[in-house]
């Protein structure tokens, strides 16, 4: 899909309206519907202007630009020339068409990547900057098999949920799309630069805002209004009771979009912001094959063998150990009971603790979490159970015991 070729007077026009103080998009909106292309309307008197829509809209039409508008636009020009760049404006055929759903969609966007997703069928998987490893597990994985399933994944480029989805959806076919708070000539926050060039590269980058905008915490919540527009289901993994991932399944909710959360321990914090969404209409998923199915997509074939239970896996005995035992067994329950005296676990325990997080986990993923050798798993998983700290689940799972 390409842009159609916007003159530089064309693209100048299109940026007057869109930084004019005080002209809405719904009002610029109807200047389009009445008169045409921007240039159109910066041509027409302000009785007309005026007729259309409102006079403080006129006005903001006929107000002289900012004194360094020439400067940006030459700016803008030159960014634009760049590989992988483009402008996107309302009337573009490759302007995304979820968005002309919105009553106020954005005047015009800056794109770094592929156009083709803009016109791509989208769900949104949003959540917690401060996730928990089980939450950055689940935004991985369901956002793989929404990918493998064709769908493109929408997220914000934040910290934690953000960033595990736009991971997890690049490896699947559906790619993923990036909607940012900031110009689209910055990558905020910096961490997150290898993982926005991926991005760039593979799937695609949004922004409404101006090139040169620094993160603003007022630009979030549009930023996700965005988000809400661009998809026809938003999922949320992590949320806390006030968090920016209800502003956008709040903002779905009311755009029609459907709403999903995934449930976790009544003892997460991070669970609450969930909870919450579902006793007022969410729909709870546990797989991403449900959302598929809500969203007429075909689910994925659902492997027919599950994790070994952990006790199950062959261990290399220690020489002179005798058949069925595990290494050090004498040694863990001797440390258990030692730090029991002591009063706490070691480092190892409370590192495994801390990964375990508020929801059942496999050896794998364990292993995956800690990056502990097999044996040192193997035996500090076994100090824990016997500390009362973690209990063995079915299908190899195991989970924290709470301690009220």
């Amino acid at each position: 899909m390409h842009t159609l070729p916007t003159t530089d007077n064309e693209l100048a026009a299109w940026l007057r309206l869109s930084m004019a103080p005080g002209l809405r998009p719904g009002a610029l909106r109807a200047m389009l519907n009445a008169f045409g292309l921007p240039e159109a309307i910066l041509g027409q008197p302000f009785a007309l202007l005026a007729a259309a829509t409102d006079e403080a809209s006129a006005r903001a039409v006929h107000a002289p630009p900012a004194a360094d508008f020439s400067r940006y636009l030459e700016t803008v020009l030159e960014w634009r020339e760049l590989d992988g760049n483009a402008v996107v404006t309302l009337d573009d055929p490759a302007y995304p068409p979820a968005l002309l759903t919105m009553p106020d969609p954005p005047t015009l966007l800056y794109i770094k990547g592929r156009l083709d997703l803009l016109h791509a069928k989208a769900v949104a998987v949003v959540g917690s900057r401060s996730a928990t490893p089980q939450g950055v597990e689940d935004a991985e994985r369901f956002s793989r098999a929404l990918s493998e399933a064709g769908l493109a994944v929408v997220s914000g480029l934040a910290l934690g949920i953000d960033g595990a989805a736009h991971r997890g959806a690049l490896t699947g076919r559906g790619g993923t799309i990036a909607v940012i708070g900031t110009g689209a000539d910055l990558v905020y926050p910096a961490a997150h630069q290898p993982l926005a060039r991926q991005i760039a590269a593979a799937g695609t980058i949004i922004s409404e805002w101006p090139l040169g905008t620094p993160a603003r915490a007022a630009n979030f919540p549009q930023r996700n209004r965005l988000i809400a527009g661009l998809v026809g289901g938003v999922l949320v993994v992590e949320a806390a009771m006030r968090s920016g991932s209800l502003i956008t399944a709040r903002l779905a909710n009311e755009m029609g979009r459907d709403v999903y959360a995934l449930p976790g321990s009544i003892h997460a914090p991070l669970s609450r912001g969930c909870h919450r969404m579902l006793k007022q209409g969410a729909k709870l998923v546990e797989t991403p094959e449900e959302i598929l199915d809500e969203l007429g997509f075909v689910p994925l074939p659902v492997p027919a063998v599950g994790p070994r239970p952990w006790r199950d896996i062959p261990h290399q005995r220690a020489p002179g150990a005798t058949s069925g035992t595990a290494p050090g067994i004498a040694s863990t329950v001797a440390s258990v009971h030692s730090a029991a005296g002591a009063g706490g676990l070691g480092a190892d325990a409370e590192k495994l603790l801390a990964a375990l997080g508020h929801a059942p986990a496999t050896l794998e993923i364990l292993a995956a979490r800690t990056d502990m050798e097999d044996s040192t798993l193997q035996s500090t998983l076994l100090q824990l159970e016997l500390a009362g700290r973690l209990t063995v689940l079915p299908g190899g799972r195991f989970a924290r015991v709470s301690h009220s």
